[in-house]
């Protein structure tokens, strides 16, 4: 038997015998498919009281239960039912009613992803689940349902207005990036303004930067700058964010912030990062909460093709001293010396003229002027990687590397330069220390595509990143309701459009008794 609004009443079984030649089972189904659920229940559990692992029929005495409005009791068949069937979709479908019915919404939450699998997720059931959420005053899952259920169905035209009802409720999100540019903020800032009211900073005083942070709830700084300082000095209106990118650390920005006023310092880089951050600011931890929150790839944007062995090397990042690419001229005229059918393409802008300058003086000098490459900037860094089989990194430091990742997820294979921190990210196997390594590397027979990929999506996919940023916002979310305990979300429900405030009725299911399949 299958609860929920997409049901069928149950089918016809046994329909030629009386209930006094049936056995337990079978008269259970029949009572249960007349409405008569008490008698079937009794049915049910002298089955199972001999036949105790019978999955079919745990399930089914958990319709049962459910329509008899013990769906707590329901619950405990549906679980053990799942686990004797591992995850039959009726069995989790069941187990995702009952938890609606008792207001387990997160419970049932935690089953979309495997009913998504399964193929019975709709955008019923998520938008369902949200209704019990917003009936507990938790926004920020109500938001997370609805903007999924969005996905699976695009057109319901309903939600959107409802959604923006929702945000206005929820705390006010204002970004800074400064000079430093917004490239590293691009994801971070869509995947937020689906879910809050958010601002990005376009001004150039003081005063203006003061004023959205007086606007903001809360207020999130890209890069420890200068910029950065100066919110950190202003006086306390809004819970603050810092997120500080590796080079950062290294610099004196960090030790003339005034942590006290930072709420949360977010780290994109390894323990090597964190450990320098607090040899310069040693009073760091006792004044403001540290998370380490490391860049994640688009795959999406990044999609993977399955690649064997090539002659073309890739070295994709803006070229400055911290990148070293002077180390791998160095590689590549071993490598020449001994395959001059290998290719090395620089995917990057040069960002100081004296780098330029001694970069295309070695590769002529070292004969490599033939076979080294200087693409200039990538706006589209997937199709500049489609004829890439190698992507090499030189870095002094780096948090993940986000170019390393980017084409890793498209499939190319590494080879990475043994930075501090570096055994933390990597595999060793995909490590060098020397020139004569890098070559061992680049040569061997060893090219696992998929691999690569799989490393990338395990370990570094954006979709398992963002969460991790969102949950600091929902727990300054909940800080602030805590702070504004008795204000409602819906400041004056009634004087609302109840199609707003309220799901659509079709999203709700007609009564369950009229819904047992078998």
């Amino acid at each position: 038997m299958t609860l929920g609004p997409d049901s069928n009443p149950l089918g016809g079984q046994a329909q030629n015998n009386t209930f006094e030649n049936m056995n337990h089972y079978e008269k259970g189904l029949q009572l249960a498919e007349a409405g008569r659920y008490q008698d079937a229940l009794v049915c049910m559990q002298e089955h199972l009281r001999t036949a105790s692992d019978d999955a079919q029929a745990l399930n089914d005495t958990g319709a049962i239960l459910h329509c008899l409005g013990r769906s707590n009791e329901a619950i405990d068949h549906f679980v053990k039912a799942r686990r004797l069937l591992n995850d039959s979709a009726e069995i989790v479908w069941n187990l995702a009613e009952a938890y609606l019915a008792t207001g387990r919404a997160n419970e049932a939450m935690q089953l979309f992803d495997k009913m998504q699998q399964l193929g019975v997720l709709n955008a019923d059931a998520l938008n369902r689940t949200a209704d019990v959420f917003l009936n507990q005053n938790n926004k920020a899952d109500a938001i997370e349902m609805l903007l999924r259920s969005l996905r699976i169905c695009p057109n319901q035209e309903i939600l959107k207005p409802m959604i923006q009802v929702i945000l206005s409720k929820r705390p006010k999100v204002a970004f800074f990036c400064g000079d430093d540019g917004m490239t590293s903020l691009d994801e971070i800032f869509e995947f937020t303004k689906q879910r809050f009211e958010v601002r990005l900073f376009e001004g150039r005083t003081k005063e203006e930067l003061y004023e959205l942070m007086k606007w903001s709830d809360i207020s999130w700084f890209e890069w420890c700058s200068n910029l950065t300082v100066i919110a950190s000095k202003q006086p306390k209106v809004c819970k603050n964010i810092i997120r500080l990118h590796p080079y950062e650390a290294y610099e004196q920005w960090p030790q003339l912030v005034n942590w006290t006023n930072i709420d949360d310092l977010v780290i994109v880089g390894n323990s090597f990062v964190k450990d320098t951050l607090l040899s310069r600011v040693p009073y760091i931890e006792s004044q403001t909460s540290i998370a380490t929150i490391s860049n994640g790839v688009n795959l999406d944007k990044f999609a993977y093709t399955d690649r064997t062995r090539g002659k073309n090397i890739a070295f994709l990042s803006n070229l400055i001293m911290i990148e070293n690419p002077a180390f791998v001229l160095q590689c590549m005229q071993k490598l020449h010396y001994i395959d001059p059918e290998y290719r090395l393409f620089f995917g990057g802008q040069f960002q100081d003229e004296i780098l330029e300058q001694y970069l295309r003086h070695i590769a002529a000098v070292l004969g490599l002027r033939d076979v080294v490459f200087f693409d200039g900037r990538q706006e589209d860094v997937s199709s500049w990687l489609e004829d890439k089989h190698y992507i090499v990194s030189t870095s002094l430091i780096e948090s993940r590397g986000m170019g390393l990742l980017e084409a890793m997820a498209c499939g190319l294979k590494p080879v990475i330069h043994n930075f501090p921190g570096a055994d933390q990210i990597y595999p060793s196997e995909f490590l060098f220390n020397i020139a004569e390594e890098f070559c061992e590397h680049i040569l061997s027979e060893q090219y696992e595509s998929q691999k690569y990929h799989r490393f990338v999506e395990e370990n570094y996919a954006l979709k398992n990143q963002l969460p991790k940023i969102n949950d600091i916002f929902t727990q300054h979310e909940a800080d602030i309701d805590a702070r504004q305990s008795g204000i409602p979300l819906y400041d004056n429900p009634q004087n609302l459009d109840p199609q707003i405030v309220e799901l659509p009725a079709e999203s709700h299911p007609p009564a369950f008794e009229n819904n047992l399949i078998v």
